[in-house]
């Protein structure tokens, strides 16, 4: 079942399928904010559970039985995690029930990693830091270890505090991009804060009696994660400041529908996207494209007639990953296939 299915369900007229398209397809596209994929084997799961054939229970059984049972398929753990993960945000998207507060918060992160992470659901006891694609490896300054209860505890009574009676639209767009911001830079949990805070945040805008059920998220999962990095990152010295604005871009199109061009390039501090160079040589090409597409750019260029299978075993991606990839960069028209199919080749259109 790929995205096309899942528009299908999220336009169906029975409530019930369009929630569940919708919760799945946010849950499976979240995953990106820490560059995990899901199986084909959940796709399968995800749709049946669509369709009504098996409850959520069940679907959680059915990817715990899968990684048990199947030595074969638990060679990679990430995806295990994006599995579980998974079928856990649709479930707790698909319930009505959530109440702002730190325990609501710490539960959704428990409910999200257990059996995945030892710490599911514990405030981290450390300190971190975390080198940023989108601040040229620096780091985002996060909450300090000791301060971490306090600090949410403090965030979230001032939210629940807060009156957004008489605001404008663009008020409250603007406090709501400054709320979720400051919730994920204290970032209480050591691993998957992302994934949970989007959740919370979700739960939290129904309750504000925004609908939120689209696609926005879940095609745009790393979007929103450089977004929150952006909102929490000052460098005076090279000029860089602290900036709600591309997530403000974020909130418009999740809550008002609007059609704002959301590009991670923009989002950069140098405003252009530089890949890595242990990546590839692309980094003086600026290009609307992902870090798997300049990637896999880099390697069409070196190797024009490289297969896709070849493709996917070096950049460590599935297959049908792979196949999505190629079919963005031809649709961009950054390659073009020459030759027949036993001596054809990629050609880099730039």
């Amino acid at each position: 079942m790929d995205n096309q299915i899942f528009e299908e369900y999220m336009r169906e007229k029975e409530p019930q399928k369009r929630e569940k398209g919708y919760a799945w397809h946010t849950a499976i596209g979240l995953q990106a904010v820490d560059g995990l994929e899901t199986s084909e084997y959940l796709l399968d799961v995800a749709e049946k559970n669509i369709a009504g054939d098996i409850t959520f229970e069940e679907a959680n059984r059915l990817i715990h039985s899968y990684y048990k049972e199947n030595v074969k398929h638990t060679g990679n753990d990430r995806t295990e995690e994006a599995d579980r993960v998974s079928v856990r945000i649709a479930q707790l998207l698909s319930e009505k029930t959530f109440v702002l507060s730190p325990a609501q918060y710490i539960s959704i992160h428990a409910r999200l990693f257990e059996g995945v992470y030892k710490h599911a659901g514990k405030i981290r006891d450390y300190n971190i830091t975390k080198a940023e694609w989108v601040l040229d490896g620096d780091t985002v300054l996060y909450g300090g270890a000791l301060d971490l209860r306090a600090t949410l505890d403090y965030d979230i009574s001032q939210e629940r505090e807060f009156s957004y009676k008489d605001l404008s639209i663009d008020q409250v767009i603007k406090h709501l991009a400054k709320f979720v911001s400051r919730l994920w830079q204290i970032h209480i949990f050591s691993e998957g804060n992302t994934r949970a805070t989007a959740v919370f945040f979700i739960k939290y805008l129904r309750t504000l009696g925004f609908d939120v059920t689209n696609d926005i998220f879940a095609q745009n999962a790393w979007y929103f994660r450089n977004a929150l990095v952006r909102a929490n990152y000052n460098n005076i010295r090279k000029g860089v400041h602290e900036t709600t604005e591309f997530l403000e871009l974020f909130l418009r199109n999740l809550i008002l529908g609007e059609n704002n061009e959301l590009k991670n390039r923009q989002i950069h501090i140098s405003g252009t996207l530089e890949t890595p160079k242990c990546q590839n040589d692309l980094q003086n090409v600026t290009l609307d494209v992902t870090l798997d597409e300049s990637v896999v750019l880099n390697l069409l260029k070196k190797e024009p007639q490289i297969t896709q299978e070849k493709i996917a075993r070096t950049i460590n991606k599935s297959s049908r990953t792979v196949k999505r990839i190629i079919d963005s960069l031809k649709e961009k028209g950054l390659i073009k296939r020459e030759g027949g199919k036993r001596f054809g080749y990629w050609s880099v259109q730039f």
